[in-house]
């Protein structure tokens, strides 16, 4: 018979919870909300190298977003979660490309625009998959359908110059027969420098050259510019293109149809073979085949861009290594949430005045 619900017993109260499995199941709920985070919405990066200064410098630590350009959908699942190489402190690798899953691009709110900074993965990085390249930033120059060309280092977009950052360096031959004070460099901001027989090779804007050049112990301020026609190793492209004069260049659009030539196949062949996975591309004896069929025309089937670093002189961008592939973009970059000076002394590490400032 069953008793009514007054004289029920009261059941005994649950055992504690052990307090260890409580901190784990915090722990694991708290990183993978931050994976979730992370990837969705807002990351942070690190400034490696020179390439971008001054706009960024090398110790800027980013915050970048996502949403801006979309996030996309993880190709490499089979990895260890807050990791991208490899694993924290060690050479071990944090992921398996065991399993390969098709990137997707959720929707953003914006579109990349001329001379916008981007974050994204190194296209021509094959060791790695897709989404686990290494991240560079630089500065959008070019978009998908324009015809890109630098003549005596000004950028030209559909034959018209574009606007180009206040913050733009060139290398530069300081002439000087006396030995420089790190002091003298770090008054003036010039922190991408080294020593050479006569003087010094820096980089710096054309501002900083010119003040240098007034001062009555500097004999000579000259601009390391290659002349037209110059062929320079390692470029992209014709072999008679060099860094300060390149192009003209077609960035292609997706649903644009280019002919395949013996001028253009050079240009396009990695976006053929690689970027756009046709899974039956080849290049024979300078003709392209797809399906075993040779092809004189080709349908671009992603958008693409041209990426510059603003220290135009000590970058690696794609006037080496060409276009960058749309589903290649990671983020936009906002602002420097924090910055360090490894090479200043302890009391000055913290570049204070670049904390939370806004990226143009």
């Amino acid at each position: 018979m069953q008793l009514p619900f007054w004289k029920k017993k009261k059941t005994e109260n649950p055992a504690p919870k052990n307090a260890l499995r409580e901190w784990g199941n915090a722990l694991v709920f708290a990183v993978v909300v931050s994976t979730v985070f992370r990837w969705a919405t807002f990351e942070a990066y690190a400034i490696p190298t020179s390439s971008m200064e001054k706009s960024m410098l090398v110790g800027d630590r980013l915050f970048v977003s996502k949403l801006h350009y979309g996030p996309r959908t993880p190709t490499t699942p089979l990895q260890v979660l807050l990791t991208h190489q490899t694993i924290w402190g060690t050479d071990l690798p944090a992921y398996s490309d065991a399993l390969q899953l098709e990137s997707l691009r959720l929707p953003g709110f914006s579109e990349i625009r001329r001379n916008d900074p981007v974050v994204f993965n190194l296209p021509v990085e094959d060791e790695h998959p897709l989404d686990l390249r290494t991240h560079y930033v630089k500065r959008c120059v070019g978009i998908a359908g324009d015809i890109l060309e630098v003549r005596g280092r000004q950028v030209y977009l559909n034959g018209k110059p574009l606007n180009n950052p206040e913050q733009m360096q060139y290398a530069y031959f300081v002439a000087t027969d006396k030995v420089l004070q790190p002091k003298f460099f770090q008054e003036r901001a010039i922190t991408d420098l080294y020593p050479v027989p006569g003087g010094y090779m820096l980089h710096t804007t054309p501002a900083k050259a010119q003040a240098l050049a007034s001062l009555d112990f500097i004999q000579q301020v000259e601009l390391q510019q290659m002349p037209a026609g110059t062929a320079e190793p390692g470029i992209f492209g014709s072999q008679a293109w060099n860094r300060d004069h390149y192009g003209p260049l077609y960035i292609p659009k997706q649903g644009a149809t280019v002919a395949i030539t013996p001028e253009t196949l050079p240009l396009y062949k990695k976006i053929i073979l690689s970027y756009e996975h046709n899974k039956r591309a080849e290049v024979r004896d300078g003709r392209l085949y797809l399906n075993g069929q040779e092809v004189k025309r080709y349908t671009f089937q992603q958008n693409y861009y041209f990426m510059m670093g603003d220290n135009r002189h000590n970058s690696l961008d794609s006037r080496y290594w060409g276009f960058v592939p749309e589903n290649h973009i990671v983020g936009k970059p906002l602002f420097t949430w924090f910055s360090v000076d490894d090479e200043a002394a302890l009391s000055g590490k913290v570049r204070w005045d670049r904390l939370f400032r806004w990226i143009e």
